[in-house]
């Protein structure tokens, strides 16, 4: 009986960080994506996976799993891209998504062999968002369709989202690339139940329209103008308002637009930076006791999640505070974080 109350107490003793060895600040995260299960009180976050950290070297999804954002497990891999699929690369950008009682996953994928007719002065290829299906949060998830792009083939396109109109309709809203057009656009595409095209797509704004937005001078001597991480958000009182992300002047930015009609289509205002420091491609989530957050990747280069408290206001969002809490803030304004010495951060 004394053996049993011993190891009793060594159990409750356990601190979380035994069972969730890694701090926020440890991850490597690009593209950071936050889904949060109340029914396991779970927090997962997505990103594409890291053959020195799982061990695995497919190319596909990892995910780490906290109860508190701050304390995670070591990853596991939830998706891996089928040997045959046309793509090669990429596992950019994951997200996951509930629609119909199933989860369904979006990352994209490219393959710089497979051409497609350039509309700018650069080599261009198939980049697109896949779509892979699971009726699990943690996976694994199934590629879709086999792969084929929900965007049109030969658009080069990245980071696609889906968002839920308020008729209950979905829409692939995505970045068309810079590399492709120049100027980078967001556009949206109606879908069908199952998540195909169910219609052409619409362009919603150019990165050209935010006055913050500064162009980048290319080698093939032209300037270009980014638009990346499209993520959509509802405020409580309707307000349709999208994250999304270019290059200001100091660097990689997370900005706020808004729907002035409360649609997906638009017309887009835009609102201005959220959060810049080189930080940026962000997403907004509710934590299980109700406060709104957003996480995203800073620096760009040997990126690492950053939280931030945001408030909702009704006709927009508002930062309240760096969650330095949960990352340590190991994120310093210039230069690489702390304790990384690595020449190339």
């Amino acid at each position: 009986m004394r053996g049993l109350l011993a190891l009793l107490l060594v159990a409750f003793a356990t601190p979380l960080a035994a069972q969730a060895p890694l701090l926020t600040s440890h991850l490597r995260i690009h593209d950071p994506w936050v889904a949060a299960d109340t029914d396991s009180q779970t927090y997962w976050l997505f990103s594409r996976n890291d053959p020195a950290v799982t061990g695995d070297k497919r190319l596909g999804i990892m995910a780490y799993a906290s109860r508190d954002l701050a304390h995670w497990e070591k990853p596991r891999v939830v998706f891996t891209l089928p040997e045959g699929t046309w793509a090669n690369e990429g596992a950019w950008a994951p997200e996951v998504h509930r629609w119909k009682g199933r989860w369904y996953l979006l990352a994209t994928f490219h393959n710089e062999a497979a051409a497609i007719q350039a509309k700018a002065n650069r080599p261009t290829y198939r980049r697109t968002t896949l779509l892979a299906v699971s009726d699990r949060l943690d996976g694994p998830f199934a590629l879709v369709r086999g792969g084929n792009p929900i965007a049109p083939a030969d658009a080069m396109t990245l980071d696609g989202t889906l968002h839920v109109d308020a008729a209950g309709k979905p829409w692939l809203v995505y970045a068309h690339e810079w590399m492709q057009v120049g100027t980078g656009t967001i556009e949206a595409m109606p879908l069908k139940e199952d998540l195909s095209a169910a219609g052409p797509p619409r362009l919603l704004f150019r990165a050209d329209e935010a006055d913050w937005v500064v162009g980048q001078k290319q080698p093939e001597g032209d300037i270009v103008h980014v638009t990346d991480g499209p993520e959509l958000f509802r405020t409580a009182t309707g307000t349709l308002l999208m994250l999304w992300s270019s290059y200001g002047k100091d660097g990689y930015v997370q900005a706020l637009a808004r729907s002035t009609s409360g649609t997906v289509t638009g017309p887009w205002e835009q609102l201005g930076p959220l959060v810049e420091r080189d930080s940026g491609h962000g997403m907004l989530f509710r934590t299980f006791d109700g406060r709104l957050m957003m996480v995203v990747h800073r620096p760009f280069k040997r990126a690492l999640a950053k939280f931030y408290e945001m408030r909702d206001t009704g006709d927009r969002v508002e930062v309240v505070r760096e969650a330095v809490e949960l990352d340590g803030e190991a994120y310093p304004t210039h230069g690489c974080p702390m304790g990384v010495q690595d020449a190339g951060c």
